[in-house]
């Protein structure tokens, strides 16, 4: 008999398959001082353009200075945006760098935190579940409409780095996640295709490593399942043809279904916690993170759950789990080892000695005991 816990965000709606200009007015009609969040790649293009004239002239603010992987700088610096313009609610238009980095801004200006120290004094430790969301609503939440399939929209944590120290760290509260999300597959056109499917394969990461956790639940199997169905359709089709947007939809829907099994209380592991590091010591984008070390970690696995893996190679097509998430990540012309992301044998040593014992890599299946089996992992990625 399963026993445990599913713990429900604070998340109220989630619209998908429409136009912006249908989903985005009805979530800021109460709003009155609206910040526009993004990216300076996106800053000047016609989607955000189009956002802003959706706003219109409860456009209280504009932040285009979030970079990748969601520095903390950027983070206090657009927690001040918020606390100068009063805002009452942000639109968050970007990937998982611009949504984490309005997230972490958000629990910024929600405890007074104004400097990088304090930000990083509020980090939570890995596997800590955000705490019950009953109460008042801090203010202000956000709207988040993802140019990607990293599927940060739908989680109350936010990975923020520190860039002087090469480390990511986790900041979490129950109500961070965004109050809606809205999925819209026109949205993702003007993402370059290489970081389209790379966050796709982020997403297959998420589903597969909670498919083949130690503690299954039928919740989270259900979901993650079926995002990995839904995502080896979308992500080949949207290859083919980039201008599919019924392809495009599926992927959204693959990427939403593939970390709600989170909720269930089943965790991810050592593809994720090496990403982590990767991400932090080496700037790898966690699209390509997710590409290099998930069939490294299969492969790692596969003594231990080999059976679930029988699944994973059904699904994306081949003789073994880690076999067909090489070929399937090849097949869509994206990195799937170290040496494709400028990472060579001799960083491995330093890469592992980064561990500091913590989850994910500490949720794993197999058992990682120490730095020596990170580099063993990290060497069936060259």
């Amino acid at each position: 008999m399963h026993q445990g816990t599913h713990t429900w965000t604070a998340q109220q709606r989630v619209r998908y398959g429409m136009p912006i200009a249908e989903s985005l007015p009805p979530e800021i009609a109460a709003a009155e001082r609206i910040v526009l969040v993004t990216t300076r790649s996106l800053s000047n293009s016609a989607l955000v353009e189009d956002a802003a004239r959706i706003i219109g002239a409860k456009l209280a603010g504009r932040f285009a200075a979030m970079r990748a992987h969601s520095p903390v700088e950027d983070v206090v610096a657009l927690a001040a945006l918020l606390r100068e313009t009063r805002c009452d609610l942000i639109v968050a238009l970007g990937g998982g760098s611009v949504i984490d980095g309005t997230k972490a801004a958000c629990l910024a200006a929600w405890r007074g935190i104004a400097d990088v120290p304090a930000l990083k004094a509020a980090q939570a430790k890995r596997g800590h579940e955000p705490e019950g969301w009953l109460g008042a609503m801090p203010s202000p939440r956000f709207v988040a409409i993802p140019t990607t399939l990293s599927a940060a929209e739908f989680a109350p944590y936010a990975g923020v780095t520190d860039l002087v120290e090469g480390r990511k760290f986790r900041l979490l509260d129950a109500w961070m996640v965004p109050v809606s999300v809205l999925l819209d597959p026109a949205a993702t056109l003007a993402t370059p295709a290489e970081l389209f499917l790379s966050s796709g394969i982020r997403a297959v990461d998420h589903a597969a490593e909670r498919w083949c956790a130690r503690s299954a639940q039928p919740f989270s199997d259900a979901v993650s399942l079926k995002a990995m169905e839904l995502l080896a359709e979308g992500l080949r089709a949207a290859h083919r043809a980039p201008d599919d947007l019924a392809a495009r939809a599926l992927c959204q829907q693959g990427a939403w279904l593939s970390i709600m099994g989170g909720w269930s209380g089943v965790p991810v592991g050592a593809s994720h916690g090496i990403g982590y590091i990767l991400g932090g010591a080496r700037g790898v984008p966690h699209g390509f993170t997710s590409c290099v070390m998930l069939p490294a970690v299969m492969q790692w696995n596969e003594a231990v759950n080999g059976a679930r893996q029988a699944d994973v190679a059904r699904v994306f097509g081949g003789a073994s789990g880690h076999a067909a998430l090489r070929a399937f990540i090849g097949g869509l012309g994206l990195p799937n080892t170290l040496g494709a992301v400028g990472i060579a044998a001799d960083d491995i040593p330093d890469l592992a000695a980064r561990w500091l014992g913590d989850a994910p890599i500490a949720t794993n299946p197999r058992p990682v005991t120490g730095a020596a089996d990170i580099e063993a992992i990290l060497r069936l990625a060259l």
